[in-house]
């Protein structure tokens, strides 16, 4: 009789073992997700804060340009207020697109197009827009690991009963799909 309770005994403490260990992996891709979301959120501001002065520097040379300047500065609170993923993604697709009628108006200014403090934003922002699109990649590819890795069986069981859940991926909006019209 007091063997098999060793057996049960060890039996238990190897399932509690491994639970443990499928526990603590969890919490490791949870933590990778949300340090792969904090650089996408650091590029997402570090944009947020260049395009001020890139819109003043515009502003000098295109003064009768309100419109674009005022969708600009909307869609940048916008993105600032933003709190899920989803409404970040909707926010950059609305900023990517003002951004890019913003950059349309300066093709009507070639002297701004000269200008060498706003080849330097413009090269910084370009920089910038780079460093977003690796780390929503990298963002993405980790919500990928770690949603596959909640769904695959026994870790799910474990995933259930500790209340780890999907998350988000960083998709561009409907709107994103289709270039924005300039009129003049």
């Amino acid at each position: 009789m007091k063997r098999i309770w060793w057996i049960v005994i060890a039996v238990v403490a190897l399932a509690g073992f491994w639970m443990v260990g499928q526990y603590n992996g969890l919490v490791t891709a949870n933590e990778q997700v949300n340090g792969a979301w904090a650089q996408v959120d650091t590029q997402l501001q570090r944009r947020n804060d260049l395009i001020p002065n890139l819109v003043n520097t515009v502003k000098g040379y295109a003064q009768h340009e309100q419109e674009v300047f005022d969708n600009v500065s909307n869609a940048r609170a916008k993105m600032a207020g933003a709190q899920s993923v989803s409404e970040k993604a909707e926010a950059d697709a609305q900023l990517q697109g003002a951004l890019g009628r913003l950059f349309m108006v300066v093709e009507n200014y070639p002297n701004l197009k000269a200008d060498a403090n706003f080849r330097a934003l413009q090269d910084e922002l370009a920089g910038t827009e780079n460093r977003i699109a690796t780390s929503r990649r990298d963002y993405n590819g980790v919500v990928q690991t770690f949603n596959a890795r909640i769904r695959q069986f026994p870790t799910n069981i474990v995933a259930g009963l500790l209340g780890f859940s999907s998350r988000d991926y960083f998709r561009a909006s409907e709107s994103a799909q289709t270039p924005p019209q300039v009129q003049f």
